[in-house]
């Protein structure tokens, strides 16, 4: 068997230089939780490289890093998965969407749409409850209100919320969700 070296995309040039491009970048379809949860990362590495220096350098360990790595990592968590719920691809089974008739498929998806709204609001809800009996409840070393964690809680679940209802209503618009046609995604209209 032999290969043909130059059957693919052609990289060397005739003056023997790589010439490479790359694609235009797009950041449109980003969304903003996204931009949310990226700098609420970063801000997380920083404070993890500054007790990994304070710890392992300065051999004296600031106290406060190890509690807001843990609350900035509870943020980009919770502000995250609403990007997971944007993009509908959060984990699902929808192998039982193969041997279902196709009405009982479309029916029990948009149920699926429904419960996922119903919970997350929900959740939207016991979150405002929560912080509302936390009151005045200070975090541990740093002299902040708890509810600050529990507010980023709040916004990731809100928007969690809200993008189900997006989700929801871009899947009966089109006739299907992603659990009766796996191979789609949420950019197919």
């Amino acid at each position: 068997m032999t290969i043909d070296i130059d059957a693919g995309p052609k990289v060397m040039g005739d003056d023997g230089e790589f010439h490479a491009t790359d694609e235009a970048v797009d950041f449109s379809n980003v969304p903003a939780e996204a931009w949310i949860s990226v700098v609420l990362f970063w801000a997380l590495a920083g404070v993890v490289f500054t007790q990994f220096v304070t710890r392992y350098v300065l051999n004296d360990s600031a106290a406060w890093t190890e509690e807001i790595a843990r609350y900035l990592l509870i943020g980009t968590v919770f502000v995250g998965a609403a990007i997971g719920v944007a993009k509908n691809n959060h984990i699902q089974v929808d192998l039982l969407y193969r041997y279902l008739p196709h009405a009982a498929g479309k029916w029990l998806s948009r149920g699926v749409d429904v419960l996922r709204v119903a919970f997350m609001g929900a959740m939207t809800v016991l979150t405002v409850m929560m912080m509302e009996k936390m009151g005045n409840y200070q975090m541990t070393i740093i002299d902040l209100p708890m509810n600050i964690v529990y507010g980023v809680c709040l916004f990731g679940f809100a928007a969690m919320t809200l993008r189900s209802i997006w989700v929801a209503k871009v899947h009966w618009q089109r006739g299907y969700s992603v659990l009766e046609r796996p191979e789609s995604t949420m950019q197919d209209r």
